[in-house]
């Protein structure tokens, strides 16, 4: 079965009307895209940020009238708007997206495979992971770089944190190259659940990973108790758990905070100051990783 693929590129104020509009014509779905290659980071906690210039794709039953289809859209657009109707053969549309999505190489023998790929490298270490409703599949430069950082640390025998985990990328990699136990923290309840499903298609045992909300910190991470710590998060909220996160680490810790662009360096590695000293350890684009370790003193 063919079907009518309905393009319209417009902006957020008129998405709810068009949306609407679209429904009510007989649209049986409806994607958001981006229209302006705008980027959205990661939104908070009950928020579904929409990007200013938006693309509206409609699929339609391939017997629609598509003049009518057109003539009703272009009454509700603005004279920038833009409208593209084509015919789409049909296909097993649940699998289309995945064929964007392939293992990834992050390390020399650490890699990250959606679950229908076949590892390339069967002796490494290969992270089972889909993309999913957390942020944190391997291909955002911060998340590839604390990866990339996280291979070259010495990861055996240590209690780690992912405090901002998202997916749980970050913690299942220390856990696979040889921490002994994970700590992953996050304010959304989607990441937490994403986390434990992650986990869980990783074989990690339950007894080595402890995943919260950041309430139950204070009770779950005590003082000057974890080896190694990532956080890859914003840079407000960098900046604002500075002492927390100065607090968890030991001393000799190792520190690794991303989710940086490179003019907030200064102001995210003030209070860190003196008791560590962090260094830019890549940047990929405006995009920068951070690590350092805590002072003995």
């Amino acid at each position: 079965m063919a079907w009518i693929q309905v393009r319209v590129q417009t902006q957020k104020a008129l998405y709810d009307d068009i949306e609407a509009q679209l429904l009510e014509l007989g649209a049986v779905s409806i994607t958001y895209q981006d229209g302006a290659d705008q980027p959205v980071l990661e939104p908070g906690v009950g928020e579904t940020p929409l990007w200013d210039q938006l693309v509206l794709l409609a699929l339609f039953s391939a017997d629609t009238d598509t003049n009518a289809l057109r003539e009703s859209l272009e009454n509700t657009l603005n004279d920038t708007d833009q409208i593209a109707i084509d015919t789409l053969e049909d296909r097993v549309w649940e699998r289309e997206w995945e064929q964007h999505y392939q293992p990834i190489q992050c390390a020399p023998k650490l890699w990250i495979c959606p679950s229908w790929c076949q590892p390339p490298d069967a002796d490494a270490i290969n992270l089972l992971l889909d993309p999913g409703l957390a942020f944190g599949t391997g291909t955002h430069p911060s998340t590839a770089m604390c990866l990339s950082a996280l291979a070259q640390l010495p990861l055996k025998q240590t209690h780690v944190v992912d405090y901002g985990c998202g997916s749980g990328i970050l913690g299942i990699a220390m856990l696979a190259l040889g921490a002994t136990s994970l700590i992953a923290v996050d304010n959304d309840p989607q990441a937490l659940a994403a986390t434990a499903d992650n986990c869980a298609r990783n074989g990690i045992d339950n007894a080595r990973r402890l995943i919260i909300l950041p309430d139950q910190d204070s009770n779950a991470i005590a003082d000057a108790s974890v080896d190694i710590l990532v956080a890859n998060i914003l840079a407000e909220p960098l900046i604002h758990l500075a002492p927390r996160l100065l607090r968890a680490l030991k001393p000799g810790g190792i520190l690794v905070l991303a989710g940086l662009i490179q003019s907030q360096v200064t102001d995210v590695s003030r209070p860190y100051s003196p008791d560590i000293e962090l260094r830019i350890a890549e940047s990929r684009g405006d995009w920068i990783c951070l690590t350092g370790i805590k002072g003995l003193g």
